[in-house]
């Protein structure tokens, strides 16, 4: 194990320059990767003058790499705020949305810094600078020189929202030298399903309850939900909306979306296909903001005009597609759409979270790889808020008639919201675990106000 250890520390070491370039390509298109390079490599200078004097035992580090973890995490630090008021939060993160998003969870005296590289010394740099009273990973980010440091530290690390995919359990397995290690070795795993606390266990990971999904206890910003319901309503057709769709499905939707029957298929395909393309106002919202542009080029290229969240004023321009360029407002999109098909699902990435559009009370048609979700898309699909089909030509068809269906609609949206509200609760038992990891925290005062950002 240690031989294990050892090998790939010297693997992540020798490969900070392939990052650091890598770190520079991404910049290009993200300039988020540019900043604070050196943090990344436990280097942070003069810039957060009250960490090294903050007294042990405050600082409550959450690391969130992406945008959907940041987004579940603010979830659970409403929470953690709620039952530790003398915490102060130290926020990490991998991707630059993932950052630019945890910038708006900060309050005076939080600190934002870059995830430390899973190398001993950066790691160690890391600890000893902010020495954390507890660290929170959120989901799926267990790295072994992490795990590792924080042990020789003292510092009770733990994996919360935690899910494990059956293709991510066999990855492990093959790393087990590695991976059983890194599980074990850290201090408690609140799982969100049974299935995911069984594939854990079997990594060796201290389990220590299944307290459900934390997405489910997101309320949707009101204000933005109200006004995509407002511009629905002056659209004057259903709205059918590709949910964080990814490399390639645009490329699906748009081949189906023009696709011409053959004369000897039936009138109803050719009726079914026709109405795919001219009965609903199409919206596309991309997962990753770098590829807006290249969405928008693929569009223009097929010869469909195009109409970009970012230039609508009063309401959405007419157009074929709309396209959702924005960040941080899903739940406009979703108030806008009266289906959304689920980005993820009909390419083999495993699906992306569906919970956010059943708050929104937007059924959702499914592909059929959700391995990533696979339980709550189960749930969905048994509640009534979800429908599965086996590719996206029939999704495109079933969300359109579906759309198109008042009744159905209106009860597959009462389903959506029901299973929401049914699944809630897991943000307050979270905190409640951590809080009994760090009792001391909760009997901190408040720290003095000074805002500390990278």
């Amino acid at each position: 194990m240690k031989a294990a250890l050892a090998c790939y520390s010297l693997l992540t070491w020798c490969a900070q320059p392939l990052l650091r370039r890598k770190l520079r390509r991404r910049a290009v298109a993200e300039p988020g990767y540019a900043h604070a390079v050196d943090e990344r490599f436990g280097h942070y200078g003069p810039v957060h003058p009250s960490a090294s004097t903050q007294p042990p035992g405050h600082w409550v580090w959450i690391h969130a790499v992406s945008l959907g973890e940041t987004r579940a995490a603010a979830i659970l630090l409403a929470q953690l705020r709620a039952q530790l008021p003398g915490m102060r939060l130290l926020l990490t993160h991998g991707t630059a949305t993932g950052r630019a998003e945890g910038a708006k969870l900060l309050q005076p005296g939080d600190v934002q810094v870059w995830q430390p590289w899973d190398t001993p010394g950066a790691v160690s740099r890391f600890l000893r600078r902010f020495r954390p009273a507890v660290g929170i990973l959120m989901e799926t980010e267990v790295w072994p020189n992490l795990v590792a440091g924080c042990q020789r530290a003292g510092v009770p690390l733990v994996l919360a929202n935690a899910r494990l995919s059956e293709k991510s359990q066999r990855q492990a397995q093959r790393l087990a030298p590695l991976a059983r290690p890194a599980y074990a070795g850290l201090a408690a795993v609140w799982a969100q399903t049974e299935d995911d606390a069984r594939r854990l266990r079997s990594l060796g990971a201290p389990v220590r309850g299944v307290l459900g999904n934390l997405k489910f206890d997101l309320v949707p910003d009101a204000a933005l939900l109200a006004q995509g319901r407002a511009w629905r309503q002056q659209t004057g057709r259903p709205v059918v909306m590709l949910a964080s769709s990814r490399e390639g499905e645009e490329a699906m939707w748009l081949e189906n979306f023009q696709k011409k029957q053959p004369l000897a298929q039936s009138a109803q395909a050719q009726e079914a296909i026709n109405n795919v393309a001219n009965s609903v106002q199409w919206l596309i919202v991309p997962r990753h903001p770098q590829r807006f542009d290249e969405v928008q080029q693929l569009l223009e290229g097929a010869g469909l005009t195009v109409s970009r969240r970012s230039r609508w004023a009063s309401a959405p321009g007419a157009a074929d597609v709309w396209l959702g360029d924005s960040l941080g407002e899903m739940a406009l999109y979703y108030g806008l759409a009266d289906v959304a098909l689920l980005g993820g699902s009909f390419a083999p990435l495993g699906g992306q979270n569906l919970i956010e559009a059943a708050a929104c009370g937007c059924p959702v048609v499914l592909g059929p790889h959700t391995f990533n979700f696979a339980e709550a898309a189960e749930l969905a699909c048994a509640a009534g808020a979800a429908e599965r089909v086996p590719d996206l030509a029939q999704g495109m068809v079933r969300a359109v008639d579906l759309a198109e269906d008042a009744a159905s609609l209106a009860l597959a949206r009462e389903h959506a919201h029901r299973f929401a509200a049914a699944h809630r609760g897991a943000a307050q038992a979270t905190a409640q675990a951590v809080r009994a990891l760090v009792p001391q925290v909760a009997q901190l005062p408040p720290a003095a106000p000074g805002a500390v950002r990278a």
